[in-house]
């Protein structure tokens, strides 16, 4: 680089001028395309956590709605094993509110 400084002795100061308008130009062309990158992956990072939190959610609606299923299941197959442990819950639910 050095001899090309040597070997251009006729550089003048409107020379380096229209390089450093060119310099600038560059980087502002390269301060937009990397703006333009950062928004296009935040807004695949949303849409991908987006479609991740309504997968998780439709997971848990079917595996609540599997135990309810269960629950229902259980009550009619074994009522009085279901009334002792709601009298339980319900005991306990009552003492702990009790205690406040």
């Amino acid at each position: 680089m050095a001899k090309d400084l040597g070997m251009h002795k006729d550089i003048t100061v409107e020379d380096l001028s229209i390089q450093m308008s060119i310099l600038k130009d560059d980087i502002a062309a390269l301060t937009g395309s990397v703006s333009d990158y950062s928004k296009t992956k935040a807004r695949d990072a949303k849409d991908q956590a987006r479609t991740t939190a309504h997968d998780y959610a439709e997971a848990g609606k079917e595996k609540a709605v599997e135990a309810q299923q269960n629950a229902e299941a259980f009550i009619r197959t074994q009522p009085a094993t279901a009334m002792g442990i709601a009298a339980g819950v319900g005991f306990l639910v009552g003492l702990i509110a009790a205690r406040r």
